[in-house]
């Protein structure tokens, strides 16, 4: 199985001096998706929490909503030429009552890609086939100072990081500011699939009081992912995008951008901050 991190030789210049050494990079490996043995999807990744990953793309997909409709995932043996396991092929079989709906190639590409779906459909579609509208009872109530301290805490949690420098993050706090769950990854949208697979495995969803936190921007993706799981609250570290926002705004979510220090923009969701200064208009 492929490893968290790989070495490879490097020459360092510093202050004009050149030296070589090994360095310590993050691995990324493709892992191919298999739904009921048919191949559905492809995203690179970083080896490791595969079968949370795949379980948490499915959600986003809307075809997993619990662990009973999971029936199990397995490394594919022979999906090599030579018959081998790459531990890059993974089959997610799901229980015979499971109403798988229909995946279009048009979706297969926005996954593989990473580039988007643009325009109203797109919401439209994540709007009206999340099984967890964000209707919070009672509402979560998130305290400014609270998000502000997440970003260290999350970075803090980052051990693989430290020895490469080339992984994104995503992790789940519960509303009082308690770390839940924490993942890295070489794409934030991984991240964010092995946080939510690992609470369908464990039976969480939907993860209806806690606070996602992501150490980049904030796609339509990761908005979709979080809408999908039922999470009421999206924070990231850098800047939203016009999607995200507008997806946040047709559902519900509460999107946080630039948290950095006591500083953040709130973007959709305001309800959900507990804002105590006066707004200006700028």
């Amino acid at each position: 199985m492929g490893r968290v991190t790989e070495r490879r030789k490097v020459i360092r210049i510093r202050d004009g001096a050149v030296s070589s050494r090994p360095d310590t990079l993050v691995a990324e490996e493709p892992l191919e998706i298999r739904l009921n043995g048919k191949p559905l999807a492809i995203t690179m990744r970083t080896p490791g929490d595969d079968f949370a990953l795949a379980a948490g793309f499915l959600v986003s997909e809307g075809v997993l909503a619990n662990a009973y409709d999971l029936q199990n995932i397995v490394y594919c043996a022979g999906a090599t030429v030579d018959g081998s396991n790459s531990y890059n092929v993974v089959d997610v079989r799901t229980s015979p009552d499971v109403v798988i709906p229909d995946i279009t190639l048009e979706r297969n590409v926005y996954t593989t890609s990473s580039c988007g779906l643009c325009g109203k459909a797109s919401l439209d579609a994540v709007r009206t086939t999340t099984r967890w509208p964000i209707t919070d009872t009672p509402p979560v109530r998130v305290e400014p100072a609270l998000l502000a301290s997440l970003p260290d805490r999350l970075r803090a949690a980052q051990r693989v990081f430290d020895r490469t420098g080339g992984l994104h993050a995503a992790a789940l706090f519960s509303e009082e500011g308690e770390l839940l769950d924490v993942r890295e990854d070489v794409g934030r949208h991984n991240a964010v699939d092995k946080l939510v697979g690992r609470a369908l495995q464990n039976g969480d969803l939907p993860l209806s009081r806690v606070i996602l936190l992501v150490s980049g921007r904030a796609s339509f993706e990761l908005a979709q992912k979080a809408v999908m799981a039922g999470i009421p609250v999206l924070a990231a570290v850098s800047a939203p995008s016009s999607l995200a926002v507008d997806l946040a705004a047709e559902t519900g979510l509460t999107l946080v951008g630039f948290l950095r220090g006591s500083n953040m923009n709130v973007y959709a969701g305001e309800d959900r901050i507990a804002l105590t200064a006066t707004a200006t208009q700028g």
